[in-house]
C-alpha cells in the first residue's frame, strides 16, 4: 500500500489492496516462513501465507477487531480466525448470539456466514509470536479506517484484546458529547470496558479469546458471551 493509493471506494477493493499489501518486511517474511516449512499437523495443507482479508456482512452493526492473523490459522487458511483455538471461541459466541449461521470455522469454504457482522483485524498478517511492532500497527492502520469509513452502518465495535481497544480509540471518533476534558483521559482496558463512540456508537472491550486466557480462565466462555449479548442489546436498540 502506497502513501498516495487513491481512497478504496468499497470493502471489496480494499480487500484487494489489502492481500496484495508487503509494507512490512518482518512480517512479510515471518507469514511466508510459516507457510513453507508449516507444522506436522498441517504439513500436507497448502498455507495462504499472504495477508489476510477482513470478511463478514458489509451492512453489518457489529465490527469484531481482533489483533492479527494466527500463524496455523488465518495465514494457513485465508480466513481470519478460522482454523485456531481463538476461532473456536469466536464463532461459538457469535453463533449463539445471532450473528453466525454455524458455530464452528475450520476452512472458508465451510459454510460459514456471519450476519450482521464484520472481523477485521488491526494487522493482517501474523506477527512472530503474535506481537506487533508499533510501526507494524501503524503501516496496517490506514486500512481499518478505511473499513470504518466503509462500513456505514456499525453500532457496536468489540475489541478483543488491549491492541486492539487502542487502535479502535485511535481509529473511531469519541462521541462529541464528552467533555473536552473527560476526552483526554484515555480509558483504561478491562473485559466489558464501554466507551460511546461518535454518531451513537459504542465500543465494548474483552480479553482476548487466545489460548492464554481461555486455558488460564482468565476468559470464560460466560464472560465471552456476555460480550456479545451486551452487543447485541445494544444494536437492537438503536436505529437501523
Amino acid at each position: 500500500m502506497s502513501s498516495n493509493s487513491q481512497k478504496p471506494r468499497s470493502l471489496t477493493s480494499l480487500q484487494v489492496e489489502i492481500t496484495s499489501c508487503d509494507r512490512c518486511p518482518r512480517l512479510v517474511d515471518w507469514r511466508e516462513l510459516v507457510a513453507r516449512e508449516k507444522v506436522r499437523r498441517f504439513s500436507l495443507d497448502e498455507y495462504w501465507g499472504k495477508p489476510v482479508p477482513s470478511f463478514g456482512d458489509p451492512k453489518a452493526r457489529l465490527v469484531v477487531l481482533g489483533l492479527a492473523p494466527a500463524a496455523h490459522g488465518g495465514n494457513r487458511t485465508g480466513r481470519i480466525f478460522t482454523g485456531d483455538r481463538s476461532g473456536d471461541w469466536l464463532y461459538r459466541a457469535l453463533h449463539k448470539a445471532g450473528f453466525a449461521n454455524q458455530p464452528h470455522s475450520v476452512d472458508k469454504r465451510d459454510g460459514l456466514r456471519l450476519k450482521d457482522c464484520y472481523i477485521t483485524a488491526v494487522a493482517h498478517c501474523a506477527p512472530p509470536a503474535n506481537k506487533l511492532l508499533p510501526e507494524e500497527i501503524s503501516n496496517c492502520r490506514a486500512f481499518l479506517t478505511s473499513e470504518i469509513g466503509l462500513l456505514k452502518h456499525m453500532k457496536v465495535v468489540v475489541a478483543l484484546g488491549r491492541v486492539a481497544f487502542d487502535a479502535a480509540m485511535v481509529v473511531c471518533e469519541t462521541s462529541a458529547s464528552e467533555s473536552r476534558e473527560s476526552r483526554k483521559v484515555k480509558p483504561s482496558f478491562g473485559h466489558g470496558v464501554e466507551v460511546q463512540l461518535a454518531e451513537a456508537r459504542l465500543l465494548i472491550a474483552s480479553f482476548h479469546p487466545s489460548q492464554q486466557n481461555t486455558f488460564t480462565g482468565k476468559l470464560t466462555e460466560v464472560m465471552f458471551d456476555s460480550i456479545f449479548a451486551r452487543a447485541k442489546k445494544f444494536i437492537d436498540g438503536s436505529r437501523s
